[in-house]
């Protein structure tokens, strides 16, 4: 690495903060904060949902995958574009229909305000820690080239700078600037997966797919290994990202955001649809980035390299294989995936933390000059927040893609479940939702604790964790609901006035 590369990274990191500024224009309100204005054309939502569910985590964890194993992660993208369509029918036209700002906002017209308070408070934790480790895959290899440059400093300092430029443009641009930037980044880290593959294939040859294949390595379906805890096998990836997707895209509030931003129901259905389809084309990239990995370092473990972590390997490429100045374009490829993911969880977890909470606990209704202020303050507070996650999960050696997934998979399924059981259970009331709710986050969350920090083994593939919540929140939910009496039928008139506010 050079010092061209590192004026590229901290070219790339100005002109965002100045593209978000300059794309997002004037804020007036919270509907122009945190929906912009509805008015986005539906391509520029599906892009945006793509970058942000990508990160760095694919970044730099899913070459690892296919360097390692094969390409059967994209079983699990299989699974995503199934649950994508789910949702684009049976639960966005709910929201589009109540003119909701948040996906919570549902449970509170269903079970009242605690349950939305619940599942929102829910969703800050979880998002805070999932992408706390987001914003560490963006360290790590910009840790590595910094150490090589003989600029000596910790993943903190790295974090906190990472978080502040995000926090910049997002603080004043709101919703616009992090889709339209989203755009712009996932371009860049797109391009940069393609642009390795490339200048690997000019290195070694054309013949690194055939050496792939021949050793087994483009193996796609998995049938083997016991459904339960075999994570790589097709039924947990297929039905376990199918409805992992049910959850991210139907309930995460960082997802549904996008969504309702679109202009009419139909583009939203169309960009979530769509999504999906491109995200197992992004898979599939970066898969092919780790194969020809493979055969550029002679089939070499990443502990024979020098390597700590197994997740350095591509940062390890750029550093060593590509020429200067397009090492940083591959690297400010890698930290536009991190900063898109950070900059669409702060105007999530500050839009929720406006209307799901800080509106709830007040006495007098939140005005929307009021609401836009209280906004903006969440958004700085949020962004600090991340440097804690970030910093405390600096020490687990795992996979840091299935780390995120886990986490975020522990209340998904009880996100997910709330909103089924409001739909298939009408006699129902706030204290049985809630009870349920908290009950589905305990067993995931047991499941995950025993496997990363206790036994060390896996009694439950991570990608069950959301059906796993959701089974247990409408069974539990609806035996404790068998209290009540049954309640009466509704006429589709009542139900549409129902979900109005």
């Amino acid at each position: 690495m050079q010092i061209i590369d590192l004026l590229v990274i901290v070219a790339y990191l100005v002109a965002t903060a100045w593209l978000g500024l300059k794309l997002s224009g004037k804020q007036s309100g919270l509907r122009d904060y945190f929906l912009g204005g509805r008015d986005l054309p539906w391509w520029a939502v599906c892009l945006s949902v793509v970058a942000t569910e990508t990160s760095a985590l694919t970044v730099i964890g899913i070459p690892v995958m296919s360097y390692l194993g094969d390409i059967s992660y994209l079983q699990l993208a299989l699974g995503y574009i199934v649950g994508r369509i789910i949702v684009a029918f049976l639960m966005l036209p709910r929201y589009y229909d109540g003119e909701m700002i948040t996906a919570y906002a549902y449970l509170g017209k269903r079970f009242g305000q605690s349950t939305q308070t619940t599942a929102g408070i829910t969703f800050l934790f979880t998002r805070l820690l999932a992408d706390g480790i987001r914003v560490l895959a963006a360290a790590i290899p910009l840790k590595v080239i910094l150490d090589g440059l003989g600029v000596h400093t910790s993943y903190f300092v790295i974090i906190v700078v990472l978080a502040l430029v995000t926090i910049v443009y997002t603080f004043i641009g709101g919703i616009k600037a992090v889709v339209w930037v989203d755009v712009a980044q996932m371009v860049l880290y797109v391009l940069g997966g393609v642009l390795a593959i490339v200048v690997i294939t000019a290195s070694v040859g054309g013949g690194w797919l055939a050496e792939a294949a021949a050793a087994g390595k483009l193996q796609m379906f998995v049938f083997e290994g016991n459904p339960i805890n075999a994570a790589g096998s097709f039924i947990p990836s297929f039905v376990g990202g199918a409805v992992f997707a049910m959850a991210s895209h139907g309930s995460d509030q960082i997802i549904v955001q996008r969504l309702l931003s679109c202009r009419t129901k139909a583009d939203a259905q169309k960009a979530l649809i769509v999504s999906g389809f491109v995200v197992f084309v992004q898979f599939a990239i970066f898969l092919a980035v780790g194969l020809a990995l493979w055969a550029y370092y002679d089939q070499a473990l990443p502990a024979d390299l020098g390597l700590t972590r197994d997740d350095e390997i591509f940062p390890l490429f750029i550093i060593e294989g590509l020429p200067p100045g397009i090492s940083g374009l591959l690297l400010a490829g890698i930290l536009a995936a991190a900063m898109s993911t950070l900059s669409s969880s702060l105007s999530a977890l500050s839009s929720s933390t406006v209307t799901d909470v800080w509106a709830r606990f007040r006495r007098t209704p939140l005005t929307d000059a009021g609401g836009l202020k209280v906004g903006r303050w969440a958004t700085i507070a949020w962004g600090i927040a991340f440097i804690l996650p970030a910093t405390v999960f600096e020490s687990d050696s795992g996979n840091i893609v299935i780390l995120a997934l886990g986490i975020a998979g522990i209340t998904y399924g009880g996100l997910l479940g709330a909103f089924v059981f409001g739909m298939v259970n009408k006699r129902a009331t706030a204290v049985d939702a809630n009870i349920a709710f908290v009950l589905a986050i305990a067993v995931n969350a047991y499941f995950f604790i025993m496997e990363k920090y206790v036994t060390g083994e896996i009694w439950v593939a991570w990608q069950w964790y959301p059906l796993l919540g959701v089974i247990v929140m409408v069974v539990v939910g609806g035996l404790l609901s068998m209290r009540h009496p049954s309640a009466p039928a509704r006429t589709p008139a009542e139900v549409e006035g129902s979900l109005r506010p």
